[in-house]
């Protein structure tokens, strides 16, 4: 199976959560790439079999808007029946982002599998979260 690892990272809790679960997917005998948000698409999903997707809550909870939410909002309309997983790192707040990113994604029509936060650096319970979601990507 061929997975795109979709990130934006500010201060790299968001990079070092995908490093992890790229190592998680590669485990599994898949191919897993990762890609910065900038240079990923709507043109560029079809390409894969699965789609993870990272950012960090931003601001008063919201993705990353210069790069991330543009990206997204492209690639929404190219997410039915797709298998996805999100992640994401945070400083404050609890997560809410990540639960309206979660509805907003299955509203899309995407197979969201998990979702995965961290509050700063990917602690050993992230670690364990994410090795469990990439298997749940590749199943």
């Amino acid at each position: 199976m061929k997975v795109a690892i979709v990130f934006w990272s500010g201060t790299g809790n968001t990079e070092a959560m995908a490093e992890i679960l790229q190592s998680a997917i590669k485990e599994n005998g898949n191919e897993a790439e990762l890609i910065s948000a900038s240079s990923f698409n709507a043109q560029s999903v079809s390409a894969y079999d699965a789609l993870a997707f990272g950012c960090p809550a931003m601001g008063s909870e919201v993705l990353e808007e210069d790069e991330f939410e543009p990206m997204f909002s492209q690639v929404e309309s190219s997410l039915s029946g797709k298998k996805v997983a999100l992640f994401g790192s945070y400083g404050w707040g609890d997560g809410e982002w990540m639960r309206e990113w979660e509805s907003r994604t299955e509203a899309d029509g995407a197979k969201v599998v998990g979702t995965v936060i961290a509050n700063g650096e990917p602690d050993d319970t992230a670690v364990n979260e994410l090795k469990n979601l990439g298997g749940a990507l590749v199943e």
